[in-house]
């Protein structure tokens, strides 16, 4: 995968959630995993399509969520209901939204699927032939991990 189309994804989940959290943010290490790799709890989950194709997926836990959602409606929700979820998938599609803008100043054209939330216990995901780089995101709440897996079209 090139890097170039990580960067904005990198770039824009520091910005968005710095802003909207009102908080540091710490970029972790990125590192690449190619086999199947378990879910922390709650995913959302965007599809990219055009001059490549791939998923942006944005992998915390339950109570991140829960405090990530929390944080940027300005009230303390007691569980990942229909708000926080609505809330998690905003940021998802505000972070990938961001970097796609990022992209195509680059010359890439992207189109995006709507973001999906996805939760349970015991999940993984797992990308056939394509390599996934993720970006760890450490907050004053939590963990998320930014995890971009994008191949090019032949």
């Amino acid at each position: 995968m090139r890097v170039e189309y990580i960067n904005p994804f990198v770039e824009s989940a520091f910005n968005v959630l710095k802003e909207v959290l009102g908080t540091d943010v710490q970029r972790g290490e990125l590192f690449l995993k190619r086999t199947t790799q378990p879910v922390m709890g709650v995913a959302a989950i965007v599809g990219l399509a055009g001059d490549v194709e791939g998923r942006v997926l944005f992998d915390m836990s339950l109570q991140t969520a829960i405090d990530v959602a929390s944080a940027m409606n300005g009230e303390t929700l007691p569980s990942l209901d229909d708000l926080g979820k609505a809330t998690i998938t905003e940021l998802a599609n505000m972070i990938t939204a961001q970097a796609v803008t990022k992209l195509y100043d680059l010359g890439f054209k992207f189109d995006l699927t709507p973001p999906a939330i996805i939760t349970g216990d015991n999940m993984q995901v797992t990308d056939m032939d394509v390599e996934a780089l993720i970006v760890p995101m450490q907050l004053s709440v939590g963990k998320i991990e930014v995890n971009v897996a994008i191949r090019e079209r032949n």
